[in-house]
């Protein structure tokens, strides 16, 4: 809706009250789709960047999670693209992608080599980073499913795996920030 020229969006529509919601271009689906559930993912992944930004000392780094909300946002609007022609989905900025890399290969410079496997955790950041990256995973995972019915922005697939990895490096390099040690993972250690 246009208000005094300016764009305001409406928060309850009331339209989607029987189960469904419109696609990018004005399709209606029901809430169930497998668009709209993904989207959901992306959306809970797009929160918990938010969330674990909140728990960052890092500038640099709360910049790079503002940017990937910004990306997540765009993926959300591609992904709720109807396919029918006249919706043209909006697509990553071509940086986006190597953005990320970046991160991952200045922080494997700037980390000593993993050796074995971590347990999650660390500071509050390092954590809150951790459980981002769980949850990058499913997303990932859930749009590569999606991606067997639908045509997806193969961009969008390479776009969620590197995330996932720069995710889990960034937890690194804020517990390493920190000071906090992390646990390495030993098969069959006891208590």
């Amino acid at each position: 809706m246009v208000r005094g020229g300016e764009l305001v969006v409406k928060i309850s529509t009331k339209k989607g009250d029987r189960g469904e919601t419109s696609l990018l271009g004005g399709k209606r689906v029901g809430k169930d789709d497998p668009r709209v559930a993904v989207n959901g993912d992306i959306d809970e992944l797009n929160a918990s960047v938010g969330a674990a930004a909140a728990f960052i000392k890092s500038e640099e780094l709360k910049e790079l999670l503002a940017a990937v909300q910004r990306d997540l946002f765009t993926i959300g609007a591609n992904l709720s693209a109807s396919g029918n022609g006249k919706d043209k989905p909006p697509e990553l900025e071509k940086g986006s992608l190597q953005r990320l890399e970046k991160f991952i290969d200045d922080a494997e410079r700037r980390l000593p080599p993993l050796k074995e496997f971590i347990l999650p955790g660390g500071s509050t950041g390092g954590a809150m980073l951790h459980q981002t990256c769980a949850v990058a995973r499913r997303a990932e995972r859930n749009v590569v499913a999606l991606s067997r019915t639908i045509a997806v922005d193969p961009t969008i697939l390479v776009y969620l795996n590197r995330l996932s990895d720069m995710l889990f490096m960034a937890a690194r390099v804020e517990n390493d920030r920190a000071g906090a040690a992390r646990e390495p993972w030993h098969r069959n250690k006891k208590p």
